[in-house]
């Protein structure tokens, strides 16, 4: 019998999950993952590789109810033997939604798949969570992990209610996982939705403008690191513990203007938190968002139909709780001490433009 792990990697054909099941497999790392998720593989966007590992003999699929607890605990029932680690990337990842939404397909979940696995004997169970944990709008410093938790979306309120109820539960071996922006070929709502503005404002030959100013932080990490952190803490790091992911860059609103600038050729400017202020204060941080909506999904669209386009994935899109006064400041230094290195530890050009052509490769993106 191979001694290699076998693992459960729930949500595993999400952004993070797919490319987390990719690194497994290419790396010759477990013997089995059973994948978990809702979403079938064959709309899940995945490249040409993917698929055919998906469809091959190491990746078990599994289209799974996640929020029911007696599919959940079936999810461990396996001849073959016992699962060695749990990954838990699964939940609802869209935000604005009801807090009922949350508790029953981010909290419940977490707890179900979490119970269940310290029922059969997982040796540890990683869950991803959010460095949106942190209040946003105080940052002075880049926060630690003990630094007083204050989530400032109500997925990240979500977040943090499930951190907590699974470090409660016995024999569980729970590892928490806190990202920051997490950005990279498949990414749909980290830093994508910049570049497609990028895009958009390309097309439109006008000048691009984000509201508050360009020193506000919007710390990133790549998503190669995110799957390499995952399987670094299956044998390293304490149960128990808490760990942020967040690469060398310092991101910055500015930092990211300026790639995009060198992308597309295109004049980026920020207005300012006074006029961002007073357009909050006179209008309202929902209106901005539908101005702003309004001022690019159309645009978008016609891009898009005039590349042949007819179905895309990607979207412009902005939700009103993004676009307040909330930074992402992040100390991803702990997991270091682990033995952890960031293998892409600054944003560049390249890892953008490689961004798009993931999506150009699916269709999805205009060339």
């Amino acid at each position: 019998m191979s001694a290699k792990p076998r693992v459960i990697v729930l949500g595993g054909t999400g952004f993070i999950g797919k490319q987390f099941v990719q690194y497994l497999v290419d790396n010759n790392l477990v013997s089995k993952v059973r994948v978990a998720d809702k979403v079938l593989p064959s709309f899940a966007a995945m490249t040409k590789h993917q698929e055919e590992m998906f469809n091959g003999p190491i990746v078990d699929f599994r289209q799974t109810p996640l929020t029911q607890a007696a599919k959940v605990d079936a999810l461990f029932d396996d001849p073959e033997g016992k699962y060695d680690f749990v990954f838990n990337l699964a939940g609802e990842t869209k935000y604005s939604q009801t807090e009922a939404v949350y508790k029953e397909n981010v909290i419940d979940v977490a707890t179900k798949c979490a119970t269940a696995a310290a029922k059969h004997g997982v040796k540890r169970f990683i869950e991803v969570s959010t460095a949106q944990v942190y209040d946003g709008d105080k940052a002075k410093k880049a926060y630690t992990e003990d630094a007083k938790p204050e989530p400032w979306t109500a997925l990240a309120t979500a977040k943090l209610a499930s951190e907590k109820a699974l470090l409660a539960i016995p024999n569980a071996n729970v590892i928490i996982l806190r990202p920051a922006i997490v950005y990279g070929p498949g990414d749909l709502s980290g830093i994508t939705p910049r570049i497609i503005c990028g895009a958009v404002y390309k097309h439109l030959n006008e000048e691009m403008e984000f509201l508050w100013d360009k020193d506000m932080r919007i710390n990133t990490v790549h998503i190669q690191d995110v799957v390499r952190a995952l399987w670094h803490l299956t044998t390293n790091g304490t149960v128990g513990q808490i760990y942020n992911l967040c690469d060398k860059n310092d991101t910055t609103q500015g930092s990211v203007n300026e790639l995009l600038t060198s992308i597309f050729g295109i004049k980026i400017s920020c207005l300012g938190s006074i006029k961002t202020n007073l357009a909050k204060g006179a209008f309202g941080v929902k209106h901005l968002a539908e101005v702003a909506n309004d001022k690019h999904l159309t645009p978008w669209s016609e891009l898009c139909k005039s590349k042949s386009i007819t179905n895309t994935i990607l979207s412009p899109y902005l939700d009103e709780e993004i676009l307040y006064h909330n930074s992402m400041f992040v100390d991803g230094t702990k997991i270091e001490s682990t033995g952890f290195t960031y293998n892409v530890p600054k944003m560049t050009k390249e890892s953008l433009v490689a961004v798009m052509k993931h999506f150009q490769d699916l269709g999805y993106f205009p060339k």
